[in-house]
């Protein structure tokens, strides 16, 4: 095998089809990238981790069509460092030659034969505007469990319900909801999938640049798949497997009392508050005519309050809320007011966007938060 490329071009793709291979792979082989060069001048490279594969084409000076599988970190790191000049990968016996300009390196190859056959990509059902996608998976990730002991909640599940898609994700403290537009392959469509919230998010982030992505889905008989493609990347992850909770009864029916605040003056005085909010230290909201007060911090320990002007309907209400979960809440927010709904002080607060003070709020987002009880 040898064949000629762009060093930026080479550092991209190797540094994309890397970003998910294993730590500690469970056989030595899954730590590698195959690089794959045709005589056509397409040279693919892929890698595969038995849950989620990632390939991706890009085009080169390919005078000897082959195949070599390398270390994939190693490979990414050295043509991340490499001059801006041309690159030449060339096989010799057992090791790859990588030169470019007065740089050179050689590195081992691995038995490409031991490689995994990647898994097909599933048959397309739709496609989304990258922007969009990248958009409602960040707003939703957020509130996806890290806690790998309870896999169901580390996914997100994914409603398709003909020209709207809907995702949701819980780790038991809040919830996020984000219902999106995109076009079916098929306008009848119903689909629901339970994607690993960290996989969506890695493909929504590498893929969201490009204007749309084609969405993939396997949910028949076999292995339950979902897949992602865009601008020549394709990537498939295995979906995860069990019933998610019945999460949307948690949203309330009605909620007698509503503030409105600036969402960016919200976010900057909870993140000056919680400076003196210890671990596990919540923030107080207290709401009433015309202002929030938020205060952190009792007796001997540090303490900090600070007041801000805000729309209140309903009689006063006290909420205290996890300052991090509270900031992931509004951070996901992009519009210029924010509302908080409330039912009781001990009961979820439910937040959605509002683009002015006395508007009607956007829910095409919502998030769910679970105030902490505190004494009064």
């Amino acid at each position: 095998m040898k064949f000629r490329v762009d060093r930026d071009v080479l550092a991209e793709a190797v540094t994309w089809t890397a970003r998910s291979l294993p730590t500690r792979p469970p056989v030595p082989v899954l730590a590698g990238v195959r690089l794959e060069a045709d005589s056509t001048g397409v040279v693919q490279l892929s890698s595969f981790d038995y849950e989620v594969s990632a390939r991706s084409e890009i085009t080169a000076d390919v005078s000897d069509p082959g195949t070599v599988l390398v270390s994939g970190r190693l490979l990414a790191e050295i043509a991340r460092a490499l001059p801006a000049k041309p690159v030449d990968l060339v096989l010799e016996g057992n090791k790859v030659i990588v030169t470019c300009g007065a740089s050179r390196f050689t590195l081992l190859t691995m038995p490409v034969e031991d490689y995994p056959a990647l898994p097909a990509m599933p048959a397309q059902v739709g496609t989304v505007r990258g922007e969009d996608l990248t958009e409602a998976v960040a707003q939703v990730t957020v509130a996806a469990s890290r806690d790998d002991t309870l896999p169901l909640l580390t996914g997100v599940r994914m409603e398709i319900e003909g020209e709207t898609i809907t995702l949701l994700a819980t780790d038991r403290y809040r919830l996020a909801l984000r219902t999106l537009t995109w076009t079916p392959a098929s306008p009848g469509l119903s689909a629901v999938a339970l994607v690993r919230a960290r996989t969506l998010s890695d493909a929504a982030k590498s893929l969201g640049s490009t204007d749309q992505v084609t969405v993939a889905l396997s949910t028949g008989a076999g292995v339950d798949l979902i897949g992602f493609e865009a601008g020549g990347r394709h990537t498939t992850s295995l979906l995860v497997d069990g019933d998610y909770p019945a999460v949307r009864r948690l949203f309330p029916d009605e909620t007698p009392i509503h503030a409105v605040v600036a969402t960016s003056a919200l976010t900057e005085a909870a993140r000056r508050v919680a400076l003196v909010a210890e671990r596990n230290t919540p923030i107080r909201l207290a709401f009433s005519e015309g202002q929030v007060v938020l205060d952190a911090g009792q007796g001997d320990d540090a303490q900090a309050s600070e007041a801000l002007e805000a729309s209140l309907t309903g009689e006063d209400i006290t909420v205290a809320f996890n300052p991090q979960y509270l900031l992931d809440g509004l951070g996901a927010l992009s519009t210029a007011f924010v509302r908080l709904s409330f039912t009781h002080p001990n009961k979820p607060v439910e937040f959605t966007g509002q683009g002015s003070l006395d508007g009607q709020d956007d829910r095409s987002y919502r998030y769910l938060l679970v105030p902490i009880r505190f004494a009064s």
